[in-house]
């Protein structure tokens, strides 16, 4: 009788190859331990779920993708066998996109028997070398791989907090993060802290308008709060420094941080603000009028700034009236 007629579970995979084993000589195990490379049709590959990485179309992908077309699939994927029978992609979204875009129906594979916490771990190894990562990528990744650390370590307890600062890393967990990625205690648990930011502020986080450490102490504020700072940092056309951060920290723990508050620490001067700022004349030329002597022109200037300030209350104006 079958074994899928019997309701026998198959042999593991695993269990199976060191059966195998006793049956063969030193060449033959050698050989039996090396990586079995499969060509997987990529229909029957799916995505990693959450993948924090994006698969970005730019020279990079254009390059692999004529490599391909060239060499082929130098380095295999990784994959892990699902339940369903189908694969789940760990290592390798961007070589499988690759062999997309180069018209290709298989990719070279390595599959491998993992659970999820360890595919999680690989994953977020495996990226690690990636010339570009995004404060949000890297952020993502780290919670991931923590997470994944921590559930196979075992539950942690109530009291194992988070904080930002030299000791932040002081479970075991976290210690093994850090030593085996490529950024320190201090600034893994910076990243991590992103995750709390709303979409609007970590995009301006990716983009470079707001560095870390301000970035870092946004992160505590409220979701409201978040949403009346993206406002008045889209009204002032200015990001706040980490001074002006630290302070929106305080005020929102102590829940003071009003949408008129949040404007007010907006509005103060920054340090770097108190240099003076000159012009070129033939770039302002061509916005002031030829009847304007250039003795007059600094005035001319400061009233039409004048003039767009008012224009500016207005419509911040229209907007409050209109909620």
């Amino acid at each position: 009788m079958s074994a899928a007629k019997s309701g026998a579970k198959p042999l593991d995979l695993g269990l199976r190859n060191a059966y195998d084993e006793l049956f063969m000589d030193d060449q033959g195990r050698a050989e039996n331990r090396l990586p079995k490379i499969y060509n997987i049709p990529l229909t029957e590959i799916d995505d990693f779920p959450e993948h924090p990485y994006q698969v970005r179309m730019d020279e990079d992908m254009t390059q692999l993708v004529e490599s391909i077309k060239e060499r082929g699939v130098i380095t295999p994927v990784t994959l892990r066998k699902k339940e369903d029978g189908r694969y789940e992609m760990v290592s390798g979204h961007r070589r499988k996109k690759a062999c997309e875009l180069a018209g290709l129906d298989t990719v070279k594979a390595e599959v491998k028997e993992m659970s999820r916490d360890e595919a999680i771990i690989l994953m977020v190894e495996s990226n690690y070398q990636r010339s570009t990562i995004l404060p949000s990528e890297k952020a993502k990744a780290y919670k991931m791989r923590l997470d994944a650390m921590k559930r196979q370590a075992g539950r942690p307890k109530k009291e194992n907090g988070v904080p930002v600062g030299p000791n932040s890393l002081s479970g075991k967990s976290r210690e093994l993060l850090a030593a085996e990625s490529p950024d320190s205690n201090t600034q893994i648990q910076r990243f991590i802290r992103l995750n709390e930011l709303s979409p609007g502020l970590v995009n301006m986080v990716d983009e470079g308008k707001i560095a870390m450490r301000p970035a870092v102490e946004l992160s505590y504020l409220s979701e409201q709060e978040q949403s009346d700072l993206l406002e008045a940092i889209s009204y002032q056309d200015a990001t706040p420094s980490l001074a002006q951060a630290i302070k929106m920290r305080q005020f929102s723990k102590e829940g003071k941080l009003s949408e008129e508050v949040i404007e007010s620490i907006m509005c103060e001067e920054k340090p770097n603000q108190r240099e003076k700022i000159s012009f070129r004349a033939d770039r302002l030329r061509q916005y002031i009028p030829s009847d304007i002597p250039p003795k007059k022109t600094e005035e001319y200037v400061l009233s039409a700034l004048e003039f767009y300030q008012r224009h500016r209350e207005k419509q911040k104006e229209d907007r409050s009236g209109a909620r």
